[in-house]
């Protein structure tokens, strides 16, 4: 069981933007993504006008207390003498929507990415690709600010992106032509597939940490997964009563949570279909304000990266935190026009994003998780659903592995 917190999750730090200048008409302000580096040691911040700043982690010491900095590559061993990573600025010239970096690549990546890509000074590079208001993805080298490629072929704004965990540099993007497609960057970013199916603008996309499947959430009430092998629909997952607009794997890939203008996160079993719990949104007494019937409408969901925790961002003004077993929040923190929100990779921070162009940074809880949960992690992270019903083992642990003890 995780161990109690304080109820309030505590304000780390708030990154507003610097005075813009002269901007044209296709600007805007919306922090409408922020990403941590899998290995913690860069926040990428799209803080609208076009710009996305990319800032090495931890943020200055006087904004972030020493137990929450990264554990990252880039802060120890400096083996090239480069000293300590620089801020960046990437203008994409465009109203930015998503973000994603890359893991770090596998040794054959790094190979081929060379070979494709000889003028490119480090091959070992960490990317980030942003996702465009007139299509286009742009592809970033982190530690340069060097811009690799440009991938053409959606019709329309670019609204999410998500890299293959695997490191093998497969980028999906889903956008608001209905489309989700599939590129290969280590292909001169060749697109290897285009995803139809969806009658309203994608959302969001989200890659199962074992690689496998696809979760692809458009303004419709059911979300659509897909084989990440076969790139062909599985199935799709009904039980929502308005647009889905948020999705998110467990770490195990064992679980899946949706989050719709409905008020509802639904938590499901990928492997089956099966719906296991739903985590209701409801607005605190008294009230904020006199808003419409939508105030509640949710904006994002994500994971923990231990699974033990999710977190949520609403149009009632508040980040809620759930733990994994339980009906209701276990922590709020009052927060105003939120869009989009994430976890470090290391645990105890959440980063949100709002639609003034703001980043807040919040404590997150930290707990040490149970062996039993350690256990179900480690084999769910290779055995699917039925392959664990299929085990010579008591039903209670049956259920306790995939996750029927709520």
């Amino acid at each position: 069981m995780p161990s109690p917190i304080p109820e309030e999750p505590l304000l780390l730090a708030e990154l507003k933007p610097g005075r813009p200048h002269q901007f044209d008409w296709k600007s805007s302000c919306e922090t409408w993504s922020v990403a941590f580096s899998p290995d913690g040691a860069w926040f990428a911040w799209s803080q609208g006008h076009c710009i996305v700043k990319l800032i090495p982690w931890p943020l200055e010491e006087q904004f972030i207390p020493k137990e929450f900095e990264a554990k990252s590559r880039s802060s120890k061993n400096d083996p090239k003498g480069r000293g300590s990573p620089k801020e960046k600025t990437l203008d994409c010239g465009q109203i930015v929507w998503g973000l994603a970096f890359s893991p770090w690549p596998s040794p054959p990546s790094r190979k081929l990415w060379a070979r494709h890509h000889p003028q490119v000074p480090d091959v070992s590079c960490l990317i980030l690709a942003t996702g465009l208001n007139d299509g286009q993805i742009k592809i970033w080298e982190v530690q340069t600010g060097l811009l690799l490629l440009n991938l053409s072929g959606h019709q329309d704004v670019v609204r999410d992106l998500s890299f293959t965990p695997s490191g093998s540099l497969i980028l999906v993007s889903a956008s608001r032509d209905k489309t989700l497609r599939i590129w290969d960057l280590n292909k001169h970013g060749k697109q290897i597939q285009v995803l139809s199916g969806h009658l309203q603008w994608v959302y969001c996309c989200s890659i199962s940490p074992d690689c496998s499947m696809l979760c692809s959430a458009a303004g419709e009430k059911s979300v659509f997964l897909w084989s990440m092998r076969s790139y062909t629909l599985i199935r799709k997952l009904e039980g929502h009563q308005s647009s889905v607009v948020s999705c998110d794997f467990s770490p195990d890939s064992a679980l899946l949570v949706t989050a719709s203008y409905d008020t509802d996160v639904i938590m499901w079993d990928p492997y089956t279909g099966e719906r296991l719990r739903s985590l209701h949104h409801t607005q605190l007494d008294p009230p904020m304000d006199d808003s419409d019937v939508h105030i509640s409408s949710l904006r994002s969901v994500c994971f923990s990266p231990e699974g033990l925790y999710l977190a949520t961002v609403a149009d009632d003004r508040l980040l809620r935190i759930w733990a994994l077993e339980l009906k209701t929040p276990i922590a709020f923190a009052p927060m105003t026009n939120g869009l989009c929100c994430t976890f470090f990779p290391h645990g105890g921070v959440i980063a949100t994003g709002t639609r003034d162009g703001h980043v807040q940074f919040w404590t997150a809880p930290r707990v040490l998780s149970s062996l039993k949960h350690l256990c179900r992690k480690a084999l769910r992270s290779f055995l699917t659903t039925y392959q664990v019903l299929a085990l010579p083992i008591p039903k209670k642990m049956k259920e306790f592995l995939t996750y029927r003890t709520f």
